[in-house]
């Protein structure tokens, strides 16, 4: 991804000369990962471009490589990896405290510890194993992408080029050389094939084997294995090997075009071989354009704008996705086609500025006087590398990191955390095995006497957002028994964010959760919130529908009963609040998703409000959405008052200045009321009162 077209080579050596065919190729695979990132409908398969900057990659840094020993005899690696520090790490560094400053302006402070661990990964490259692992954060798994996500890429390409080398210095001590690289490179990506194989799961997220070094080095091991054949061969092809080389372009480009066109990132295909297939395409690809440089396909591949994209294209990749993030539509007030565009145009010219100002003069040895520390530095091949230098810009990338994520300490969403009971009655039992879904709800005579109202949440995320802002009062014990990323909906394969998605451990088992906690607090009253989880398509006989959809309502009420009734089990009230309308996460052409669209919202509140008024426990319906979207649309202020922290989970500010004032004083009447009061009149109604 950062390597030139080219790998240097003695004076008068002209096997290795600046190819311009290889710069389009890389131009190529940006524009389609650019698209990609931009309109997944125009180029579903965009995210293959990737694949094209490993085997290019492998196949130029294997060349240089080979190239060394066979003019010296052997391989310094010292200097070649000071030669990949100082192409790719000073352009890094700038994004990385680019991306941070954009961070603390646009994220909430709950999403900056993710941030800072992102930008931390990417700085050691081991982002990819950090992208596999992050799914253990609530809000890194359910918003929206890490605006540093795609330097998962540079993760496995510098492991590459950490490991790469030491095999290939080995390779090259034998008899045979080339063969030996060869044969590394292709069982490499046999083993890598097998591997991805193995690990992948049809039912499963993906994630492990796309982000994996093991499983995706066999792209980069095909470029390897090209360079392997090619090396010390003739710089041209005879014309019966043009021909043959033609004729096997031909078939590997349609087919690259083909899965850069249709394929998707869950075919399962593309995991058991597919992907390695693609590699071997590529590299038969490029074999062609090497050998055949005056090719027509070479010759259209090195016109000036396509030759001038590559040479920036690792500048686009870095630059691209942050930008994509700050751009937003709703920060532009841009959308489709011009959103795109304004996207594109800003990579393109901070890429540009990037690779003429940093990328370029630092690789070249011409910074400044001002920024040379010569007493600190040591000569490699006749160029000062200032290791003083690079530590200070190091030191100073750390600092601006830590500065720019660091927050003030907040509750942390942990989806196994429960709080403890308000103060266990005699007789309750937190431990008890929980009941069965189908078992008759918990009931006991009376109600047990205590100084004062006993107030539960349950929900998900977002209920636990309200109840852990609330203001302590000094006439109600508050208890939050949210489970943070389980709604009440269960069934498993979910379409979020466009994309595929499953329930978080235990969600299925959210009703034995509710009845332990209504058993432990024995609460005067219980207030219900649920939002994400249950606006989401979800698979229900075969197909996957949504709220709104007549079997999927029936599906949802019969889980909602079951939830009014675990929370009136103990013979306490229940208050269900309505959902508010959201913004969690923006699709690329700037709209909404599904789960985030008004229509989804007003289907869950008017299910809600049909449910509750043919309850017998007679729950109480209060218009939440009314109170923190009072237009009727979302809002992220009131009054000036930031009340959305992410566009789905309140802030302490908007639950203290808002929610607390209308909700607390209706919770403290309806605990301490009589239970057949005010219920009657209130059931299935909204009330903002």
């Amino acid at each position: 991804m950062g390597n030139d077209a080219r790998v240097s080579a003695p004076a008068g050596d002209r096997t290795w000369a600046y190819q311009p065919a290889l710069d389009g190729v890389r131009a190529l695979a940006v524009a389609a990962v650019l698209v990609f990132h931009a309109r997944p409908d125009w180029l579903p398969g965009g995210f293959l471009g990737v694949d094209a900057f490993f085997v290019l990659s492998g196949f130029l840094i294997t060349s240089l490589l080979l190239a060394e020993q066979q003019r010296s005899g052997g391989i310094r690696l010292v200097a070649f990896w000071g030669r990949r520090a100082r192409r790719l790490l000073p352009a890094l560094l700038l994004v990385l405290v680019a991306t941070v400053g954009i961070g603390r302006l646009i994220l909430a402070e709950t999403e900056r510890a993710a941030l800072r661990q992102d930008a931390f990964a990417a700085l050691g490259y081991v982002a990819n194993w950090r992208m596999i692992y992050r799914g253990g954060d609530y809000f890194a798994a359910t918003g929206p992408a890490s605006l540093l996500q795609h330097t998962w890429s540079l993760g496995i390409e510098e492991q590459f080029y950490l490991v790469w080398p030491l095999l290939v210095l080995l390779a090259v001590r034998t008899a045979r050389p080339r063969a030996a690289v060869l044969a590394v490179s292709l069982a490499g990506a046999a083993a890598s094939t097998v591997l991805a194989v193995l690990l992948y799961q049809p039912d499963a997220d993906p994630g492990r084997v796309y982000y994996g070094t093991d499983t995706r080095a066999s792209a980069l091991l095909m470029g390897c294995a090209l360079a392997a054949v090619l090396a010390g061969t003739a710089s041209s092809a005879g014309s019966r090997a043009r021909r043959l080389l033609a004729a096997a372009a031909v078939p590997a480009t349609a087919f690259v075009a083909w899965a850069w066109a249709r394929a998707d990132g869950d075919d399962t295909w593309l995991y058991l071989g597919g992907l390695t297939g693609l590699a071997a395409a590529v590299a038969v690809v490029l074999g062609y354009l090497v050998r055949v440089a005056s090719g027509w396909g070479a010759r259209l591949l090195s016109l000036a704008p396509l030759a001038w994209l590559g040479k920036v294209s690792y500048g686009v990749y870095l630059w691209h996705w942050p930008l994509y993030g700050l751009l937003t539509a709703e920060r532009t007030g841009l959308t489709g086609v011009t959103l795109t565009g304004v996207r594109i145009a800003a990579t393109l010219a901070v890429a540009a500025v990037s690779f003429s100002l940093v990328e370029q003069p630092i690789r070249r040895g011409r910074l400044p006087r001002s920024l040379a520390v010569p007493w600190l530095g040591r000569r490699v091949e006749g160029r000062t590398v200032a290791a003083g230098g690079v530590a200070a810009a190091l030191a100073a990338t750390v600092a601006v990191v830590l500065l720019a994520t660091t927050a003030p300490p907040a509750p942390r969403i942990d989806a196994a955390a429960e709080a403890p009971p308000l103060a266990p009655p005699a007789t309750s039992n937190p431990t008890a095995t929980p009941v069965d879904r189908d078992a008759a709800p918990i009931t006991r005579p009376g109600r047990r006497p205590g100084p004062l109202p006993r107030i539960t949440f349950l929900g998900d995320s977002v209920s636990w957002s309200v109840a852990a802002y609330l203001p302590e009062r000094p006439d109600l014990a508050m208890g939050n028994r949210t489970t943070p990323g389980c709604g009440i909906a269960r069934l498993p394969d979910i379409r979020y964010g466009g994309g595929p998605h499953t329930n978080r451990e235990g969600c299925d088992r959210w009703d034995a959760k509710w009845r332990a906690a209504v058993n432990a607090d024995d609460p005067d009253l219980s207030v219900i919130l649920l939002d994400r989880w249950e606006l989401m398509d979800r698979r229900l006989d075969g197909r996957y529908q949504h709220v709104g959809d007549p079997q999927f309502d029936e599906y949802l009420a019969t889980e909602l009963s079951l939830a009014i009734t675990i929370a009136a089990g103990l013979g306490g009230r229940v208050v269900l609040l309505t959902a508010p309308y959201t913004r969690r996460i923006e699709r690329p052409d700037g709209g909404l998703w599904p789960e985030d669209t008004p229509a989804r919202v007003d289907a869950w509140n008017l299910l809600l409000h049909n449910t509750a008024s043919q309850h017998p426990a007679l729950p109480v319906v209060l218009d939440l959405n009314r109170i923190v979207c009072p237009e009727g649309r979302f809002t992220w202020e009131i009054d000036g008052v930031r009340v959305r922290s992410d566009g789905l989970h309140f802030t302490p500010a908007g639950v203290r200045r808002f929610i607390a004032p209308w909700l607390l004083p209706q919770l403290h009447r309806l605990a301490t009321g009589p239970l057949d009061a005010a219920a009657p009149a209130l059931r299935g109604k909204q009330s903002g009162q």
